[in-house]
Formats: C-alpha cells, sequence, structure tokens
C-alpha cells in the first residue's frame, strides 16, 4: 500500500494535461487500465471528442462513465485494475452544481473521494482544470463553480503524493516542491528551502 501512488494532474484547456496523464498511466500498467469519465455528452461535438479520446486510449483501456459518484466506482474497480485514470475532476464538480449540490455537499463528495483514494488498491491518478486564471465571470454560478473548483483542486492536492501543472504542452511537477507556511511569514523564500511537506489544512484563498 505504501508504494501506491496517487497523482493530480492540473492544467487549462488543451494544455496537454490529459495526454500526460495517460502516458503515465501507460508507463505504469500495460493492461487492466480504466479510465474513469466524469463527462456527460450532452450534444453531438461532445460526443465526438468523447470518441476521439477513446480511440486516442486504444483497446488496453476499458472506460467507465461515472459522473457523480466516482468514489463508489474508484472503490469497485481498483480491486481488478493496475492504474485508475480519473479524468476529470472539473466536470464531476461542474456535475454536483448542476445537481444543485452547494458547498458543504461538494466538500462532503471530495471527502468520500479522499477516502476512497486512500483505501485504492492500485495507482489513480486524478486530472483536473485549473480554472482560476482568466478574469472573474459575470454570473453567479459561473463564480460559484470557479470558487468550487479552485478549493476542490486544494483539497485533492494536500492529500496526494504527487501533483503536476502542464503548461503548453510541458507537465512541470509542483509537489513534493511547495513552501512551508512559515518561510512565506518570514520573508526567506529561496532557492534551497523548497520541501514535499503539507501546506496546511486550511484552504488558500
Amino acid at each position: 500500500m505504501k508504494n501506491i501512488k496517487r497523482i493530480l494532474v492540473l492544467g487549462g484547456c488543451r494544455s496537454g494535461k490529459s495526454g500526460f496523464a495517460k502516458q503515465a498511466a501507460d508507463h505504469m500498467a500495460r493492461d487492466k487500465k480504466i479510465y474513469l469519465a466524469t463527462c456527460v455528452p450532452t450534444d453531438r461535438e461532445m460526443n465526438k471528442r468523447v470518441k476521439h479520446h477513446q480511440d486516442d486510449r486504444g483497446p488496453d483501456w476499458a472506460t467507465i462513465e461515472e459522473p457523480i459518484r466516482i468514489h463508489e466506482t474508484i472503490e469497485r474497480a481498483c480491486a481488478q485494475a493496475k492504474v485508475i485514470l480519473v479524468d476529470c475532476l472539473t466536470l464531476w464538480t461542474s456535475n454536483l452544481l448542476l445537481q444543485q449540490t452547494d458547498e458543504a455537499g461538494i466538500m462532503a463528495a471530495v471527502d468520500l473521494l479522499l477516502g476512497a483514494l486512500n483505501r485504492s488498491t492500485c495507482p489513480v491518478i486524478l486530472v483536473s482544470n485549473e480554472v482560476g486564471y482568466g478574469i472573474v465571470p459575470e454570473n453567479s454560478l459561473a463564480r460559484q463553480f470557479r470558487d468550487m473548483a479552485g478549493l476542490v483542486n486544494q483539497r485533492v492536492a494536500r492529500a496526494v503524493d504527487e501533483v503536476f501543472v502542464s503548461m503548453a504542452g510541458i507537465p512541470v511537477q509542483i509537489k513534493p516542491g511547495q513552501i512551508k507556511p512559515n518561510q512565506i511569514k518570514s520573508g526567506q523564500v529561496e532557492p534551497g528551502l523548497f520541501n514535499g511537506k503539507d501546506f496546511g489544512n486550511g484552504e488558500l484563498q
């Protein structure tokens, strides 16, 4: 159990995050790979995207579609799988919001997810979008989604073993490597002070 990795891959749209996550999963296993899709196709264009991703993965992948209760899918699938790839947490968060789930409910769903990750008997790679780099959205639902996506990413990032950010197709590892809070407060952030310890228990704003 100690050697089982939990990895989060972040990035913007078309940043290469999903491709990198798939490559990481392919490196971990040649077969018994599970793709846990949270997407719910609602139009022809989305169905075309889904078909493209399925063709790109190839026959050595099995796809499970689950938009909400991904913790249950991980717990069921990990016994037979060699690696599970969850793509993505952003759509999962959106699905929860569209079901009228409030912040407390989404955080409770994250608790269930983290519990499943801790109990998983195979590696789990999670993909999520970084949506906070753009302008402030003009409507309340979009702002709520942006905030919830950021909080979900923070909680999952603290719980996993490794975090990568993909930018322009280039993946960069950021965990281990984050800064200790006392180093920020003292103004002593400099090369050589980075480490792989937890950043803290509360969400950063």
